[in-house]
């Protein structure tokens, strides 16, 4: 009986039994009295279907396993004879899968072996086995993939997480004081081979990231169970097949999309009455007593969001932009404030916003009387990106800006000096155009502005640069499945890179036709398959006390940020509008169903009268949302940091409810 188990185990993962077993199994579970160090406890798999140990314990433990094709189902079910402290683990080990063979994934937080992440991050640099609470992963799921052969696996949790517990301390042997919900998951080199590794409650090793570039000895956290007490835990392992570690992710979304069914969240804010709200920051924040005007959207406190001395073009200012946003706004509701206001932007920033070469004044703190001169493509694209819009806008109105135009086409004229042979922008420059960061990372941003050049000028020279940029992407971003240090505070993998990426194949399909708009569509696709995983299919659990838990906010439809940066926030811009898209193009309701999901989550902290989750003022869109055990610097999960940009979480949730700006601007303009 024991042996056919076994083999019912074995045949259930999609292998067959050798001499050469493919997988082995191992379990344990550790007790701990308080006061006292844990002791471990390596279990038998019985045929009976118990789990026991060669000592006698306080627990009864019962496994159900399930097949169903490419998946296994497991149930695992703890029963105390006695009060116990208990922390229990599973190990699936690949024997096939030679460590050095394999990459892996985590949704969110683990990307191939995160080597774009400095050591202080976690990442390879630092040990090539890695385990986290399931609160860090926007699906509770690891990945492995063996590129020698194209085998996958995953492990993914199939319960329902609604609880979490505090703890006194973030690291060592830890007692949780009341009921969680949250295990862990990860992969592991067990001489040579690697493992899938999930078990409950959490516990992350060989470090736990508590902060910013800050890991700190491993954490493992145990569950009470009073005498007669149980608890019970289910995962499911799949087996597949994929062509390259790009199918791999994508065929882990669409797996992780299906398992989660996240549905879109109840929304008391329609599209009008959103924007409305909104309108309330560009009102408050608008700051005129410097040469430049302003929308103050760095850098505020979020217990009095008052206006700073920074103005900052793009990045997360967004000064620009929003001045666009409100111009449109205003003069739609016959608002002259948000009008005039917007106007004396624009005219501050074309008197007194450029360098003596041409670039923006990307950020300039009056107050410090400090100036950054080292600047970025990404904050001269978006700079770029948002006087584009500007002057579509205003020539459908029929009013001409001459000096606007020739500013533009002298950033752009830098733009073709910076691009490099291979198609890729450096990551930052100096005025004098002297390279200071020659990362591609951050290419994709520049796409966007030269494809509206193209479309805006009529000039083909500004069509090839971006048509140039599409070729770096696809050999070095989107071919490898590389995408990273888009975002300007972080160098490692993030979502931005991925979101501006698909977003730009979007932009560029645009402008063509045939083949080529295909070819734009399938790079596009791709990495909208990478940016999704950034994206949480489920809610986070909270414990009382957790702001965020106590107002009732759903963390799905959320993104994580980077490996770096480990929080949750509203970076959507136009990708929600991407993925309708792809929807049509690749007849694929997986995309519609989540950014529709998206697009009902992301206006859930909206602060408003008598709503106003912690923030200070109407419509000042909160910005660092920690949702898990890790923080900017105060606060930590279910808080905010205390200081926080207001001025690009208000631009990206406009451009989300404004889902058909890009096809109208790439519409002909009526003679």
């Amino acid at each position: 009986m024991k042996t056919k188990l076994l083999l019912a185990f074995m045949l259930a993962c999609g292998h067959l039994v050798s001499k050469a077993q493919e997988t082995k199994v191992q379990y344990s579970i550790s007790l701990k009295t308080p006061g006292n160090e844990a002791k471990t406890y390596n279990l038998q798999n019985n045929s009976n279907g118990t789990l026991t140990a060669q000592e006698n314990i306080p627990v009864e433990i019962r496994q159900q396993i399930t097949s169903n094709g490419e998946t296994t189902r497991i149930e695992v079910n703890i029963n105390a004879r006695e009060e116990v402290y208990y922390s229990f683990e599973e190990v699936f080990n690949i024997a096939s899968f030679e460590h050095q063979d394999c990459q892996f994934f985590m949704p969110g937080f683990w990307y191939h072996k995160n080597l774009r992440s400095p050591k202080e991050a976690p990442s390879f640099a630092t040990s090539d086995s890695w385990q986290v609470r399931e609160d860090r992963l926007s699906t509770p799921l690891t990945g492995i993939f063996n590129e020698k052969n194209g085998d996958f696996y995953t492990v993914i949790r199939l319960d329902q997480l609604n609880n979490e517990s505090l703890t006194t301390h973030n690291t060592g042997e830890v007692i949780l004081n009341g009921k969680t919900d949250l295990g862990f998951t990860g992969f592991r080199n067990i001489n040579g081979s690697s493992a899938l590794v999930f078990g409950f409650p959490y516990n992350e090793a060989p470090k736990t990231y508590i902060r910013k570039l800050t890991l700190i000895p491993a954490v493992k956290a145990f569950e009470k169970l009073e005498k007669g007490g149980s608890r019970k835990l289910t995962w499911e392992i799949r087996k597949g097949k994929a062509k390259d570690y790009a199918d791999f992710i994508a065929k882990a979304w669409a797996y992780s999309f299906d398992t989660k069914k996240p549905q879109p969240v109840n929304n008391a804010y329609t599209t009008v009455e959103a924007k409305r709200i909104l309108t309330n920051f560009f009102k408050e924040s608008y700051v005129d007593q410097y040469d430049l005007k302003y929308y103050s959207g760095v850098e505020l406190r979020t217990d009095d969001c008052k206006s700073t001395g920074i103005a900052e073009v793009g990045f997360v200012g967004r000064v620009l932009l929003n001045a666009y946003n409100a111009l449109e706004y205003g003069e739609q509701n016959n608002d002259q404030q948000l009008v005039s206001n917007a106007k004396a932007i624009f005219d501050s920033y074309l008197t007194h916003g450029f360098t003596s070469a041409g670039f923006f004044r990307e950020v300039v703190d009056f107050v410090r009387n400090k100036e950054e001169h080292i600047y970025s493509i990404r904050r001269q694209s978006e700079g770029a990106f948002a006087i584009l819009n500007y002057l579509n806008y205003e020539k459908k109105k029929g009013r001409k800006h001459p000096e606007w135009e020739n500013r533009v086409k002298t950033l752009l004229s830098n733009f073709a000096k910076l691009q490099k042979p291979d198609g890729s922008f450096p990551r930052k420059f100096d005025n004098d155009l002297q390279i200071k960061d020659a990362s591609g990372g951050s290419t994709p941003s520049a796409t966007l502005p030269l494809t509206m050049a193209y479309a805006y000028f009529k000039d083909k020279k500004y069509l090839e640069q971006a048509k140039r940029t599409a070729v770096y992407l696809k050999k070095e971003i989107i071919s490898k499945s590389d995408y990273f240090s888009s975002t300007l505070d972080a160098n490692c993998e993030d979502k931005e890179a991925s979101l501006y990426a698909s977003t730009a194949m979007y932009y560029l399909a645009m402008v063509s036709s045939g083949k080529e708009r295909q070819h734009y569509t399938d790079l596009c696709s791709k990495a909208a398959y990478f940016c999704l995983t950034w994206y949480y299919t489920w809610d986070v659990p909270f414990a009382q006390g957790q702001m965020l838990g106590d107002v009732g906010f759903q963390s799905r439809g959320w993104g994580n940020v980077s490996v770096e940066n480990n929080h949750i926030d509203v970076f959507i811009f136009e990708f929600a509008t991407v993925l309708d898209w792809l929807a049509l193009q690749r007849k694929e309701d997986r995309f519609s169903k989540f950014s529709s999901v998206i697009k009902s989550s992301m206006l859930q902290l909206m602060p408003v009268k008598d709503h106003m989750f912690n923030i200070a003022k109407v419509g000042y869109y909160p910005e660092v949302v920690q949702h898990t055990n890790w923080d900017y610097g105060k606060n930590g999960k279910g808080f905010y940091n205390d200081i926080f940009a207001p001025g690009w979480t208000v631009a990206s949730l406009w451009q989300m409810l404004s889902p058909t700006r890009v096809e109208d601007f790439f519409k002909p303009t009526k003679k």
